[in-house]
């Protein structure tokens, strides 16, 4: 059983014109020729093009394909030992493809949370840590929100600068924060409502207009969402639920 060109060219999704190359460079030469001289190709020869196109797959150039190939044809490779070496080429692949999916993942959901940083500049700001870990749960809350919608527009002007001046700004007040309590300061005294006020201005600053009934809010999720309860508690023991006091309290203070 023999193939034309235009036969095998349609088998293996190439064109007839590389066909043709890999015939003229010795690459893959059909075993016959028709009485006409049109390029007859049998069953051994697909063998060999499966074989080219694996390796063109991997990025092989040419003349590499055709040693290896070639070291197979003569014995000089183990046959097993090819395959093997294609398993691990194959494998190798796989989690190069799959860590480039991930990648690309982790880009189209920065994107959807507005953050346009590189992917080194995404790892010098946030890390190991995903920002756009909860992006999904964010949406499905607030998606329809106001707050929501500018968040997003002003995360997507952000620089790297903007991003570590932002988290400077937290661990500053965190800081100062757990200072206040480590000096026996009260959640309902004005230092404590100062602090509480200052956090307000920082979401505004960033992040979204946050009014002090929805601040007061904020800070009752603070208590009942345990990710929120573990970031602030992570500061200083109990500073999460001290903060949500503070907050009503600098509410109520300013008639809210």
């Amino acid at each position: 059983m023999s193939y034309s060109v235009g036969q095998v060219a349609g088998f293996a999704g190439v064109t007839v014109r590389t066909l043709h190359h890999y015939d003229d460079i010795g690459l893959l030469v059909p075993s016959e020729r028709s009485h006409a001289g049109h390029r007859r190709y049998g069953d051994a020869d697909l063998d060999r093009l499966q074989q080219i196109l694996f390796y063109r797959e991997l990025g092989f150039p040419l003349d590499e394909v055709a040693a290896l190939l070639d070291d197979q044809a003569t014995g000089k490779a183990d046959p097993r030992a090819h395959l093997r070496r294609q398993h691990e080429l194959l494998t190798a692949r796989i989690e190069k493809l799959q860590k480039m999916a991930a990648a690309v993942e982790q880009a189209m959901e920065a994107r959807k949370m507005g953050i346009n940083l590189t992917p080194e500049e995404r790892f010098e700001v946030f890390g190991d840590k995903d920002p756009e870990q909860y992006a999904e749960e964010a949406e499905q809350r607030w998606g329809g929100t106001e707050a929501y919608a500018e968040t997003q527009r002003r995360a997507a002007s952000y620089t790297k600068d903007d991003w570590k001046r932002m988290q400077a700004e937290v661990a500053d007040w965190g800081e100062r924060y757990t200072a206040l309590m480590a000096a026996g300061e009260p959640p309902t005294g004005e230092a404590a409502m100062d602090m509480a006020e200052e956090h307000r201005q920082h979401i505004c600053g960033w992040f979204y207009d946050c009014p002090y009934d929805m601040h007061v809010g904020l800070a009752e999720m603070y208590v009942s969402d345990e990710r929120f309860k573990a970031f602030y508690d992570s500061m200083r023991a109990g500073l999460a639920e001290h903060l949500k006091e503070a907050i009503t309290a600098n509410a109520a203070r300013h008639g809210a």
